[in-house]
């Protein structure tokens, strides 16, 4: 979380009151005399109102006052404004992006042990737990992996996914010589989907260790992270991939997928109805990230924000009645519906695409990485630096060990 001035401070605490006096921050009784409780929410209100009417039907002593935020800066900023202010909802949500603020301030409830977390995957306790504790329910997760052009691999006689990176690769090159100039596309906006696959896969091979040693300087980021940008870098050396995708964007890899241009693309559900609607034609399916250098098959990924309870709330119980019914078949498969997020709890089965549907056991599982909620300070500074060295490397600037060398030189610059 940036570091505010205390006039800015100041300014938000302020805003908070402001938010309070349009919506009910205490929890207390509502005029009727119903018990009331209090939610920050990042899903807007056309997800939310049909998990509202549901939970006020099965709880009718029970009014829920919803105020809402977008994600994710925005929501954040909300949040703390209102936890600096002492007027923090009875129930907010927990996210990757202030998980240790909300931790290590004591703004959040330790969960563990209770009913409503039966079933749900270690991933998602763990991404939102420190120590045995859990501070928030995660209901949902989300995965990327690669979209593919079935109709295309299948010309170049594929009919099955490649599961290794060198047969990838051999893919890549097939599509080339049938005149497919551009088999795969990635934008370099951020940490690459088939590098953060990598990652994930030698991290679970590590009993999800790997960010503990390089953040206790057990290990390093050079030791860690050099073979598998070497395996990624292997798109640009071996000519899969131009030092040009440095300035790509996603919509453009999108359009040149959906005209077939481009054979596959990293991908993830939010790309499915669009390409439905730009392609409805289009013959499409899913796949995990192939296994590099002796790993298994990945997803780049991570546990949705889960739902958090405030500590100093006079509404502890009404609040775990809450979250009780999020994680109830009848709760979850409303949020569902609304949302199309790819639910985790045991009691229901998420409808999704069938292009995705590949994905989804392994993200119901946990299966799935994502370097920025596994690291445990310096998130902003460290994402930024990656980003921009995988775009040297890609422009031939940087070598994979520069890379990962850079990464423990900003780390070392950022300590606890």
């Amino acid at each position: 979380m940036k570091r505010r001035t205390g006039l800015a401070i100041a300014a938000m605490a302020i805003t908070a009151m402001s938010l309070a006096a349009c919506s009910s921050g205490d929890g207390g009784g509502s005029a009727d005399g119903q018990a009331k409780l209090s939610i920050l929410s990042w899903d807007g209100e056309a997800v939310m109102q049909p998990v509202i009417d549901a939970f006020e039907k099965a709880n009718p002593d029970v009014t829920l006052d919803v105020s809402y935020s977008p994600p994710v800066q925005e929501y954040i900023s909300t949040l703390q404004t209102r936890v600096l202010s002492g007027t923090a909802p009875d129930v907010f949500l927990i996210a990757a992006e202030n998980k240790t603020n909300l931790i290590d301030g004591g703004h959040v409830l330790d969960l563990a042990g209770e009913s409503f977390l039966d079933g749900i995957p270690d991933m998602n306790q763990r991404t939102y737990g420190r120590d045995g504790a859990v501070y928030g329910l995660s209901v949902s997760s989300w995965g990327s992996g690669i979209m593919y052009n079935v109709d295309m691999l299948k010309d170049v006689g594929w009919t099955e996914p490649p599961a290794t990176w060198d047969e990838f690769l051999e893919l890549c090159n097939a599509l080339k010589d049938a005149g497919i100039s551009t088999p795969y596309l990635e934008a370099l906006d951020g940490i690459p989907t088939a590098l953060v696959a990598f990652l994930g896969a030698r991290d679970a091979s590590q009993d999800f260790q790997m960010d503990a040693a390089i953040f206790d300087g057990s290990s390093s980021f050079e030791e860690e992270w050099t073979p598998a940008l070497e395996q990624y870098n292997r798109l640009f050396t071996e000519g899969i991939e131009t030092s040009t995708v440095a300035g790509i964007k996603p919509d453009q890899i999108i359009d040149e997928f959906a005209a077939g241009r481009v054979a596959m693309f990293p991908a993830g559900p939010w790309n499915v109805a669009g390409i439905r609607e730009k392609a409805p034609d289009l013959n499409i399916a899913m796949m995990q990230v192939p296994g590099a250098d002796g790993g298994e098959p990945y997803l780049a990924g991570a546990a949705s924000p889960g739902w958090a309870i405030n500590p100093k709330s006079e509404n502890i119980d009404l609040a775990k009645t809450f979250l009780s019914f999020m994680a109830s078949e009848e709760g979850i498969s409303v949020y569902q519906e609304a949302s199309n997020a790819i639910t985790v709890t045991p009691n229901f089965d998420p409808v999704v695409d069938e292009a995705f549907a590949p994905l989804v056991p392994n993200i119901r599982e946990g299966a799935f990485y994502l370097p920025q909620i596994a690291w445990t300070r310096a998130e902003d500074v460290l994402n930024i630096e990656a980003t921009a060295q995988i775009q040297l490397m890609a422009l031939g600037q940087a070598t994979p060990e520069q890379v990962a060398a850079a990464l423990d030189a900003k780390l070392a610059a950022n300590p606890e």
